[in-house]
């Protein structure tokens, strides 16, 4: 379930390659004024990557998680180890 979108990445129009990162939405628990989410009781995406996709399979992978999570966005080769 996607929850929130962090746009990192310094050119919105490039779209169809791209960088993500998916963690559990209660890892942003911790930031001031931000929505909470319950950490789920067991399993979840603590953090995962994807590298040269397209912002619309981001989009469906994050949608597809059992729990909620935040998808970080960014350019191409940037963003993830």
């Amino acid at each position: 379930m996607l929850c929130n979108i962090i746009d990192a990445w310094d050119n919105p129009y490039k779209w169809a390659k791209l960088n993500a990162v998916i963690e559990n939405t209660s890892h942003d628990n911790g930031i001031e004024a931000s929505d909470h989410s319950e950490a789920p009781d067991c399993g979840g995406i603590v953090f995962e990557c994807r590298y040269n996709i397209s912002l619309n399979e981001a989009i469906i992978w994050a949608e597809s998680q059992k729990f909620p999570v935040t998808l970080f966005l960014y350019d191409e080769g940037i963003g993830v180890g």
